[in-house]
């Protein structure tokens, strides 16, 4: 196995029944953009029942039918928003956490000992989090995974990851393995996937490459290094 080589994002998701929430970062092919792409998938109705919205500069997960709302306690939260030369982007309300880090003048691994996984017993899914950081016309970026140690929720282990960007190479991190009972959760280092450098190729690759069947809803970010102009696609499969 050649552990630099480079997939195709819907190559790698295609054949996946639920690899759950998702999160891609990286540098386009022709080194102009800084990239970023987070999807959500469901099973349950509950989990099924949402949409993308994206109000004040923030992207949120909010209910597609309120009246059909369960508990939205791990499911409605702030997956994307800014903070001075930083973007994050979450599966969770640690969006937050990481936001008022940076407002405390923490970085992002600091921010997140304050959180674990996801108290959805027996899945204990885990809270996947990235940062760009802007800097010189380029960026750097991190990604982190907090997830159980055991089977019981004992303890939590802390994973973090620092990336240079390099054009046309990005990094995939996602909170399950594949489908079960329980789900699987995510294993090993951000596997590195393809960047290109068209928005709606990628944006096409992926939302194609996910299941039908589970796939919610998927948003894309290309930022342009030099002028910072900003392109975005937003897909949500409930109208």
């Amino acid at each position: 196995m050649n552990i630099y080589s480079i997939n195709n994002i819907k190559e790698l998701i295609k054949d996946n029944p639920y690899v759950g929430r998702g999160i891609i970062i990286g540098k386009s092919n022709d080194g102009k953009n800084a990239v970023f792409a987070y999807f959500i998938m469901g099973r349950s109705e509950n989990s099924r029942n949402r949409v993308f919205t994206f109000k004040d500069n923030v992207l949120y997960t909010e209910p597609f039918d309120a009246s059909k709302v369960e508990d939205p306690s791990l499911i409605i939260y702030a997956a994307v928003r800014d903070y001075e030369n930083k973007m994050i982007v979450t599966n969770g309300d640690q969006t937050d956490t990481i936001y008022e880090g940076f407002k405390a003048g923490k970085c992002m691994t600091g921010s997140l000992r304050a959180r674990e996984f996801e108290p959805d017993y027996p899945n204990l899914t885990p809270r996947i989090s990235g940062v760009l950081e802007f800097k010189d016309n380029d960026f750097s970026y991190q990604m982190s995974i907090l997830k159980s140690a055991d089977e019981k929720g004992t303890a939590c282990n802390r994973y973090s990851f620092f990336y240079p960007a390099l054009p046309g190479l990005g990094h995939f991190i996602h909170t399950y393995v594949t489908d079960g009972n329980p789900i699987p959760t995510f294993q090993g280092e951000p596997e590195r996937v393809a960047i290109p450098n068209d928005i709606d190729s990628f944006t096409n690759d992926i939302w194609t490459g996910l299941n039908e069947n589970n796939k919610i809803s998927l948003y894309v970010r290309y930022v342009n290094l030099g002028t910072k102009a900003v392109e975005t696609r937003l897909i949500n499969k409930n109208k």
